[in-house]
């Protein structure tokens, strides 16, 4: 009979773990470089617009957006979003992860083909992201409730499959924020706008950004392997 899992608790604080290390590397790394200036004297949206001219972007917007470290490229809008202190500074954070953003939008501009992927997936995952659990959990607590027969199965092994778009959503991000990243060290450093120990600074506070998605991801694919063994491990019961 279904009730009180330990294991399902020891992910859970893996999971927090997970989540909460990470954003606290990026969030001490991020501010370390705010107070390193970059030698190209540029804010972050110059060097964004510079970046987008430079690559034959020309129908990509740079604007300024609310909160701290909410910066992003939006394929819809076709816009780079910076958060306020990335926007209007010339630290090392700033145009690090300005560039960043610069690279998802000539990845789209490009035809980038995990991005495109990624794309493909996003409906998909927004569905799975709320309904793949709730799915599994219905499905696995009527099989222990009530006989429904191959309907409960029916049901939890749904919920799988979208809670497994999400982390085939997850995986796919990953190549997509390596390559944005080495873009941007790459465009930096060639073009004078970091020098010397700017250059690691900048590999530091993308390095630290990546792990975020790496450890989403690999959370989502650990709570997938829990589900699959809950349903497949419980089947005879």
């Amino acid at each position: 009979m279904m009730g009180f899992d330990p294991l399902f608790m020891i992910i859970s604080v893996v999971g927090l773990a997970l989540v909460f290390i990470p954003q606290m590397l990026v969030k001490s790394t991020y501010e370390k470089f705010t107070k390193v200036s970059s030698s190209g004297n540029l804010t972050g949206a110059e060097i964004a617009r510079l970046l987008l001219e430079k690559a034959g972007v020309q129908n990509v917007r740079v604007e300024a957006t609310s909160g701290v470290l909410s910066d992003h490229y939006d394929p819809m809008e076709k816009v780079v979003r910076l958060s306020d202190d990335i926007y209007s500074t010339k630290s090392v954070s700033a145009v690090s992860i300005a560039a960043h953003e610069v690279g998802h939008a000539i990845q789209d501009n490009r035809g980038y083909l995990p991005m495109r992927l990624r794309a493909g997936l996003f409906p998909m995952v927004q569905a799975g992201q709320f309904l793949g659990p709730i799915l599994i959990m219905i499905g696995l607590g009527l099989r222990f409730a009530v006989n429904l027969g191959g309907l409960t199965d029916i049901i939890a092994m749904i919920g799988i499959l979208l809670y497994a778009s999400v982390v085939i959503f997850h995986l796919i991000t990953l190549p997509v924020e390596i390559n944005a990243s080495q873009r941007a060290i790459k465009v930096l450093a060639d073009g004078g706008y970091i020098v010397g120990e700017e250059t690691q600074g900048a590999k530091q506070v993308l390095t630290a950004a990546a792990f975020t998605y790496i450890a989403t991801a690999l959370y989502a694919l650990i709570e997938l392997f829990y589900w699959i063994w809950t349903f497949f491990g419980h089947r005879d019961e």
